[in-house]
């Protein structure tokens, strides 16, 4: 009977674990044995067939083989072993072969076992398994689960071996972006990319996988290593009564990985953050981190550590967005609905990415649900939206289409002033994704993007920008140490303006830029210590300047159209990440760029050694199409370091370099869609900063508490500011209208989140500087007299409180309290007569500031009754904006009247705002 047990639970053992695809042949056993011990028989057989062998090794420890055969079935071979002998052998389907004594192993059930049916009296919803409870069962089949990786051999041999594959969500399909898939000893762990997949180095053996990630289910995987392999993994959500908060992907990346100054955020997180009209707005979540500011309550211009708008990089699916904002920046251009993850790079910025200075803003949108048919929308006062998605070939492709639109114009019809009920204002962005896997090795994935703005002011003007999108992207996997991800994108940005209030003077005001760009980058784990990425790219640039011509036939305006400007940006890049000890990990990198300004194009030229102004100019040159005006290039160096003090608290320091390219032509404070893109050329030079960091992590109470400390120094040269009193747009003149100047930026931030529990949120605190001088500060147009003054967005305190409670499944509250110091601004301090003429004398530029800033915010989220089965999951997020209806400036303005210079402050938003939002999912 013991013996009995013993061959039941050796043969329920085999049959629980997992076979991999064989890729030896089949056709027949060779080979001369002569007294061959069993064991090397064994040896001899799995090695030319793709059959291997299970028994007890002490009952055939002496068991000798003597035997010729030629091309002979391996159920021949053994019944001429084993003839006469008291042992038996079995052969299952996946070419398993057992070997007993005096015993048969059967390997298969018997027939009929799963024909029997339940009786009328059973009852039937006992086997209605819902799909919770059935993902629940396969959640556990596959913890418990033996995968075997590799090709199998009867010894394990010493080495490492690499595991690569994708971790996905098993209701939906879709890949998880930075999952933490991670050994606990010895201590080995990599994160997803942006595709969900990962790669990992072991040692040989048996191991148990941990994976974790943001708002899913802890999971396991049971694996034994023979080589190199392949393993897919799904993850449940988590439901759970306390709704968790995270802005990182694991709970200990923050204190291990190398990577400064990087937020993530997942769209759990942000839909809890109360804004201004009831919708999740990224980017206002985004303002909430340590060292990210705004210079207005409607702008969502991002200045990062201290440097421009126009130094951020945004990314949605690979395809640079110009202007991410609808309606001035009330509303930020990406729909909830469509967004699955998003990436702030603050500093040490990965060596795939150039272009900017300030920091890079990685938008990833969601594949859509693999599964099945499913959508989600939501209405409110203002605006409504709805996305669809859904499979096309299930668990292979699928698809996801995504509408947002508004119906303001009633807001403003309401109003007494009859100068604003005249205006108007509309926007829509529609997204469309679709994502197909084509086999294990190589996936697709593309998207589409369109928005278009129209915005009447006064009845009189007209203004309407659109941004138009598209990214085609191909991963292939050589093999489980070595990916690529190849990728096209366009991008265009247009915008116009249109006066139609006197005939004779009506105009039409256009502006565009057209980007096309081509990259690959690529993954190779070299060793279990050094992983490599590197690739390279190219960037097409065309830019419509601006064009100035008559609308309608009664108009007298004289047309003026700038002449277009063309240019390519090319680079390529190489990284590695380095574990030097277990405490000591350093990642180092290059990227070299190369920038050529390019033909046709007419160039004004000037005296020598005089001052580039309209004065001094001699002439112009003529280049023809595709002819080289200037290029400029150079290397751009990242390295980041971190030294683990501790198991829980660790140090790190990077420093980097960058350029750029392409400038932001502006006398404003915020994002404009009259704000001028401006190339590079033989007298604007492109931007170049670097960086300096060094931080302090902790994690408390078993790291649901972040602690990090992070300060910063950075150097900015040529930065454009602008002369005073000279115009900006349509200017063909414009090098004579500019400045270079000369930035610093420094700064600390510091932040601690409380990342679960039913309170959970962050609290951040940043005190940062923001200077600028220009470089020949001798010129008369030097801004105060050559001296160093703060920038538009120089605000040197920075506290952000968020904080959510939740209750209960149904309900829960959010509140949002936010201080920062005013902005700079140049205020008139006096009047002269010059030549007979009053004039206004201002101060030093940006001496004086605007009261300062706060503001709080209060939202309440109630949930419907979570019934598994019912036609549509629905929500009521009831919220209010400004809830202390304080009339925060949000600039100061002057106005000269009856001799007299009279100063205004504008608020936008002076009273609290409530807003009901209607939230659904089917």
């Amino acid at each position: 009977m013991k013996k009995t047990s013993t061959y039941l639970l050796f043969f329920f053992f085999l049959l629980i674990q997992s076979v991999n695809a064989q890729t030896k042949t089949d056709n027949g056993i060779n080979g001369n044995f002569t007294n061959t011990p069993f064991s090397q028989f064994v040896k001899e057989i799995e090695s030319q067939s793709p059959y291997y062998f299970y028994y007890d090794a002490v009952q055939l420890d002496s068991f000798k083989v003597t035997l010729q055969v030629t091309n002979l079935p391996i159920q021949k071979v053994l019944e001429q072993v084993f003839s006469d002998t008291e042992f038996k052998f079995s052969i299952d389907a996946q070419k398993r072969i057992y070997i007993a004594q005096d015993r048969l192993i059967i390997t298969r059930l018997p027939a009929g076992l799963f024909d029997s049916t339940p009786s009328e009296k059973t009852d039937a919803t006992a086997y209605d398994i819902p799909d919770e409870e059935r993902e629940e069962r396969l959640l556990s089949a596959s913890e418990n689960k033996l995968y075997e990786i590799g090709v199998k051999t009867y010894k394990l041999k010493e080495g490492n071996a690499t595991i690569s594959g994708y971790v996905r969500n098993a209701k939906t399909g879709e890949q998880i972006i930075g999952a933490a898939v991670y050994l606990e000893s010895p201590q080995i762990g990599v994160v997803t990319d942006a595709l969900g997949h990962y790669s990992i180095t072991l040692p040989k053996g048996k191991h148990l996988l941990r994976i974790k990630n943001i708002g899913m289910r802890d999971t396991r995987r049971q694996v034994m290593v023979y080589s190199d392999g392949k393993l897919d993994i799904e993850m449940l959500e988590s439901v759970v009564a306390l709704k968790e908060v995270k802005v990182q992907a694991d709970r200990d990346v923050n204190v291990a990985g190398t990577q400064m100054g990087l937020e993530k955020l997942s769209i759990k997180t942000m839909k809890q953050i109360p804004t201004a009209f009831g919708e999740t707005d990224l980017l206002r979540v985004v303002l909430t981190l340590p060292g990210v500011k705004s210079v207005g309550e409607s702008s969502t211009g991002l200045n990062v550590r201290g440097g421009s708008t126009s130094q951020n990089l945004i990314l949605f699916d690979d395809a640079t967005v110009y202007n991410p904002a609808h309606l001035f920046g009330f509303f930020s251009a990406f729909n909830p609905d469509v967004i699955k993850d998003v990436e702030l790079y603050k500093s040490n910025i990965p060596s795939k990415f150039g272009g900017r200075l300030s920091s890079v803003l990685d938008i990833t949108g969601r594949d859509g649900n693999k599964k099945k048919f499913v959508g989600s929308g939501g209405i409110g006062l203002i605006t409504s939206r709805l996305a669809l998605e859904g499979p096309i070939v299930k668990d292979k492709s699928s698809f996801i289409l995504g509408g947002r639109s508004t119906y303001s114009n009633w807001v403003l019809k309401a109003l007494e002033n009859p100068n604003f009920n005249k205006s108007s204002a509309s926007f829509y962005d529609i997204n469309a994704h679709i994502s197909h896997e084509i086999n294990e090795k190589n996936s697709i994935y593309l998207t589409a993007y369109l928005s278009n703005d129209r915005f009447r002011l006064f009845g009189d003007t007209l203004y309407t920008y659109r941004n138009i999108l598209g990214s085609l992207k191909w991963k292939h996997t050589f093999n489980t140490k070595l990916y690529g991800v190849f990728s096209g994108a366009y991008s265009q940005y247009q915008y116009a303006i249109r006066g139609e209030q006197t005939p004779t003077t009506a105009f039409d005001l256009n502006f565009a830029i057209y980007q096309a760009n081509l990259k690959a980058d690529f993954t190779y784990l070299l060793t279990d210590k050094h992983t490599l990425e590197f690739g390279a790219s190219t960037i097409r640039y065309k830019l419509n300047p601006g064009s100035y011509t008559p609308y309608g036939e009664g108009s007298l305006v004289i047309p003026d159209v700038m002449a277009n400007e063309q240019a390519q940006e090319s680079a390529i890049h190489i990284g590695d990440k380095f574990e030097v000890s277990p405490r000591l990990l350093i990642t180092a990198g290059i990227r070299f760029s190369v920038f050529n300004y390019l033909g046709p194009k007419t160039v004004n030229t000037y005296a020598t050694g005089y001052p580039i102004e309209t004065g001094y100019m001699t002439g112009t040159k003529t280049y023809d199409a595709g002819k080289i005006i200037q290029t400029y290039g150079g290397p751009e160096y990242r390295l980041s370091a971190r030294y683990m003090l501790s198991a829980d608290m660790s140090l790190k320091a990077s420093y980097n370099t960058l350029r750029q390219y392409i400038h932001l032509i502006t006398n404003t404070t915020v994002v404009s869609p009259t704000d001028i893109w401006k190339l590079s050329d033989s007298y604007l030079k492109p931007q170049l900063g670097s960086q300096y960091s060094l931080g302090l992590y902790k994690n408390l109470r078993g790291s649901t508490i972040e602690v990090s400390v992070e300060g910063y120094y950075k150097d900015i040269r040529n930065f454009l500011d602008y002369k005073n009193g000279d115009s900006l747009i349509l200017n063909h003149h414009i090098e004579t209208a500019v400045i270079n100047t000369r930035g610093k930026a420094y700064g600390v931030e510091l932040m601690v989140k409380k990342m679960s529990g039913k309170l959970n949120g962050w609290v951040s605190y940043t005190y940062s500087r923001s200077l600028l001088r220009a470089e020949d500060r001798s010129s008369s147009d030097a801004p105060n007299d050559g001296n160093y003054y703060p920038s538009n967005y120089d605000k040197p305190h920075d506290f952000t409180l968020i904080g959510n409670y939740k209750f209960s499944h149904r309900f829960s509250t959010s509140l949002n309290f936010t201080y920062s110091t005013g902005r700079p601004y140049t205020p008139p301090i006096g009047k002269y007569i010059l030549e007979g003429t009053e004039r206004v004398f201002y101060a030093e530029r940006n001496k004086y500031r605007i009261p300062d800033y706060y503001r709080v915010d209060f939202s309440m989220n109630i949930e419907g009754n979570h019934k598994v089965k019912k036609l549509a999951h629905s929500s009521w997020t009831l919220a209010v904006y400004n809830v202390l209806g304080r009339k925060n400036p949000y600039s100061v303005y002057f106005i000269t009247k009856g001799g007299s210079v009279n100063g205004y402050q504008l608020s936008i938003f002076g009273r609290p705002i409530p807003t009901v939002t209607y939230n659904f999912r089917f």
